[in-house]
């Protein structure tokens, strides 16, 4: 844009002075028609020095001006160079500084946070610790108070049958003049008597009252429980065992809190795409059924089980003999012989929790009516058949702190599916 306007201006400038020469020219004419002599040879003046013409002038001023703007725009790229250099250090600088400060507090900030979590975690553990605590307390407490107004009742009892019995030998005494020792020894009788009744009515009232205040409680360890909300064919939990599940005998232990029983209700099963019967646990109603190989060969326990109540089950079954056996709360109320004798649990099937495996993958070809709603816990498998002193130990204090060595309830993933979830049971 300089040189373009340089160029301008000099060619202004040398038309300027062409045009003066010119007007010069005309001025200098001779207008009187006298006749100019032609200078000779003498008069001629010799120009030794020839001096510049203004093109020449002109191309020199043109020359300068480019070299003038050639050294400008150096001057100008280097200046530029070491400004962008300049902008870029102090860039790379300010870069560095807050990438510096963004780290420090992202990492303070994360740490924050992890550490709000952390102490909000626990204390929501405690504060669940102490609502079980004091639940236990107070269910606990209201035993005691049971038992107490149990004993004051019995108290009560034996001095009302002390003194009924005093009055009565005195009337006795009085009527018929008997000596002290016969006295002795008919009233000795007559109070060992209504003591022993007496016991036995208060054993029968303490049994009832257990019976009733552990129905709906559960052992030590099973505070958490699958949940099954409703029934569906969407709703099950998947087990993925810690050992393979190819068994020629087992065990099988869980509690049961059912909300309803029909015909076929799925506690557990577990199948293969060729056969997705090999092993089935369900309720049918109040009875219960274990059912192995087939749903043909299976045996039944009746009257075992009521809706909203704990109940404790234990499945055995042996393939040498074909012994099978159905235990509740730790006692064996049906076993039978020839259950699929001979056959072979086989592994890579699926084990599933409130459904029946029927299809081909998980999830699929599920039955609404077979579903299972209520709660499950302590579920465990063991490759063995456990004895009846085990087994006993199952329904007992603490029985789910004892796991499978096949399935262990709080320690095998169990996942569940749908709307089922793990919840406590308090």
């Amino acid at each position: 844009m300089f040189s373009f306007l340089f160029i301008f201006l000099s060619l202004w400038s040398f038309s300027s002075t062409q045009n003066e020469d010119d007007y010069e020219d005309f001025f200098n004419l001779n207008f009187d028609n006298e006749i100019e002599i032609p200078p000779t040879e003498d008069t001629v003046s010799c120009d030794c020095q020839r001096e510049h013409t203004e093109w020449d002038k002109l191309f020199i001023m043109l020359e300068n001006s480019q070299m003038k703007e050639n050294m400008l725009l150096h001057s100008l790229d280097e200046i530029l160079k070491v400004e962008l250099q300049r902008l870029r250090g102090e860039m790379l600088q300010l870069v560095e500084n807050v990438s510096s400060r963004c780290i420090t507090s992202t990492g303070q900030a994360t740490s924050r946070i992890s550490s709000q979590l952390d102490q909000m975690l626990a204390r929501k553990n405690q504060e669940a610790e102490d609502r079980s605590a004091m639940l236990h307390e107070s269910e606990q407490g209201r035993v005691l108070q049971e038992i107490l107004q149990l004993s004051r009742n019995v108290s009560n009892r034996l001095s009302h049958l002390e003194h009924a019995w005093r009055r009565k030998e005195e009337l006795d005494i009085q009527q018929r003049g008997l000596p002290e020792k016969d006295y002795m020894t008919r009233g000795d009788s007559f109070v060992l008597n209504s003591l022993w009744q007496e016991l036995q009515e208060t054993k029968a009232e303490l049994k009832e009252s257990h019976r009733k205040k552990t129905q709906n409680l559960l052992p030590i360890g099973c505070e958490t429980a699958l949940l099954f909300p409703m029934r569906s064919k969407k709703i099950f939990a998947s087990v993925h065992p810690t050992t393979e599940m190819m068994l020629s005998s087992f065990t099988a232990c869980m509690w049961v809190k059912v909300t309803e029983m029909l015909d076929k209700t799925i506690v557990f099963s577990y199948g293969t795409k060729r056969n997705p019967y090999e092993i089935q646990l369900y309720l049918s109603y109040d009875s219960a059924v274990l059912a192995v190989s087939s749903d043909l060969t299976k045996i039944v326990a009746p009257n075992v089980i009521g809706s909203g109540q704990w109940t404790h089950f234990c499945g055995i079954w042996n393939s040498v003999n074909g012994n099978a056996s159905l235990f509740v709360n730790g006692k064996l109320l049906k076993a039978s012989a020839d259950i699929a004798e001979g056959h072979i649990i086989p592994n890579g099937g699926i084990l599933q929790i409130g459904q029946e495996k029927n299809g081909c993958c998980v999830g699929g070809g599920f039955d609404e009516s077979l579903a299972f709603s209520g709660k499950i816990t302590g579920f465990n498998i063991w490759n063995r058949v456990l004895s009846e002193k085990e087994i006993s130990r199952q329904s007992e204090e603490e029985s789910c702190n004892i796991r499978g060595n096949v399935v262990g309830w709080g320690v095998t993933e169990i996942l569940p599916h749908g709307g089922a979830q793990y919840v406590f049971t308090f």
